[in-house]
């Protein structure tokens, strides 16, 4: 039996997320940091308004760039936060191949990094 992808496997996935992101929105993308945990915290739930940590995959914390001004300072950076265990479980049980699975992730948390909420972004899918 094979091993389950490590924290830097699904890193480099969505490094690879981010590199076929296109122009005009890769050029605000820069300093957008990545992080893989293998669950949510309890503070991290509550902010979106879950219970369990196998519902949320990943989770954009940061200023949106609608928020953002050249007044704003002292900000830490924007991160993406994915979550190893509900990606591996959902990659299990859908048999979407991991890096589409990752790559749908990034592309929505980016969605918020510009500004979008979970309804536009459904909205945009929808129409798509």
């Amino acid at each position: 039996m094979a091993k389950a992808p490590d924290a830097a496997a699904l890193e480099a996935l969505a490094h690879e997320a981010f590199a076929r992101i296109p122009e005009p929105f890769a050029r605000h993308l820069e300093g957008i940091r990545v992080l893989v945990e293998e669950f949510a915290d309890d503070e991290t739930l509550a902010a979106v308004g879950l219970n369990d940590p196998w519902e949320l995959s990943g989770v954009y914390q940061g200023y949106a760039m609608d928020k953002e001004s050249v007044w704003s300072s002292g900000h830490m950076p924007p991160v993406i936060r994915l979550f190893r265990q509900p990606l591996l479980a959902e990659w299990c049980e859908t048999g979407v191949a991991l890096g589409d699975l990752v790559t749908h992730v990034v592309v929505h948390e980016v969605g918020h990094h510009f500004g979008l909420t979970d309804e536009q972004m459904h909205a945009l899918e929808a129409g798509a």
